[in-house]
């Protein structure tokens, strides 16, 4: 990864900046989670509708 590679340079600003791109990473990387999450307990609920039809009609 690019980010990985940047050279750290002295200087009282540049933790901040590694800090507040990792906070904006974290905050993007939930928002995925969070609809990932979402996506399939979506399609967990779908399956499992379909298969009580299914076993009940059994």
């Amino acid at each position: 990864m690019s980010e990985e590679t940047v050279p750290q340079q002295g200087g009282t600003g540049q933790p901040k900046g590694l800090l507040q791109q990792m906070e904006e990473l974290m905050a993007a990387l939930n928002a995925d989670l969070s609809a990932l999450d979402a996506d399939l307990q979506a399609a967990g609920n779908a399956g499992r509708a379909a298969g009580e039809e299914g076993g009940q009609a059994g």
